[in-house]
């Protein structure tokens, strides 16, 4: 089914039919992605005086109550809240959904033993376009991603000057297949995070970052239109699911 959007000055002819998934599920158990040092999500059936209530033990419903950290165990996207003393609402300062996006593929580099990604790269990989979101895709790219078991390893970020390089560019999201686009261990100095929010200026309080995508390598590098869904959560962080349109030349 193909759509014809206006956006911008633009007219975009969208494939509505083949939706391209780039979240990563979210599941009570020990293979469910995970970094932050915390145990896995739990998802169980609420009890009511003693009663599981799950149709398998005799309830007429099934009724989950779920337990999970938004930034540790699967794909979300959050606000400049995740890092400021005032506690900003993701829902409340991602006012629009649609986008149109870049699809980028990057191996990181090697800089004192870390792997990272540099605007060098960037540069390269985005060039003259100009783009509302940015979707990174690091390789080696492999299934393994959608189970990881990130603490303790230090995963490939983002360096601060390729942060200010998308924030100059106007890049307004940014997504990203690791669980952070800052250092594992840094200090709290969160360098990525401060640099693309612009915590020092005019903080960007609709700009958003969205970590542990998963783009198959099916996908190809280039533009696509990005609907970027997350759940109403009243807090920094909200658990999404961004899905991208091949767009019709």
């Amino acid at each position: 089914m193909l759509a014809t959007i206006q956006y911008n000055s633009a007219k975009l002819q969208i494939d509505l039919s083949q939706p391209i998934d780039i979240s990563i599920p979210l599941k009570g158990a020990e293979n469910n992605v995970n970094a932050w040092y915390l145990d896995s999500p739990l998802i169980e059936p609420a009890k009511d005086k003693g009663q599981i209530i799950s149709v398998l033990e005799g309830s007429c419903v099934n009724f989950n109550n779920i337990s999970f950290n938004p930034h540790a165990h699967g794909t979300h996207t959050e606000c400049v809240g995740h890092i400021t003393e005032k506690v900003h609402s993701i829902n409340q300062n991602l006012k629009q959904f649609f986008f149109l996006a870049e699809v980028i593929t990057v191996a990181p580099e090697k800089l004192n033993g870390d792997f990272v990604i540099s605007k060098k790269q960037l540069q390269f990989a985005i060039g003259n376009k100009k783009r509302d979101a940015i979707v990174i895709r690091t390789i080696p790219n492999t299934s393994e991603k959608l189970s990881a078991q990130y603490s303790n390893t230090n995963p490939t970020y983002l360096l601060e000057d390729a942060a200010v390089y998308l924030r100059e560019k106007g890049v307004k999201h940014l997504l990203i297949d690791l669980p952070s686009v800052d250092k594992e261990k840094d200090e709290c100095k969160l360098l990525a995070h401060n640099a693309f929010w612009d915590t020092k200026g005019e903080i960007r309080f609709d700009a958003t970052i969205t970590e542990f995508i998963f783009v198959p390598n099916l996908v190809k590098d280039g533009k696509y239109f990005l609907n970027l869904q997350i759940a109403p959560f009243e807090n920094d962080a909200s658990p999404s699911k961004p899905i991208l349109y091949k767009i019709i030349d």
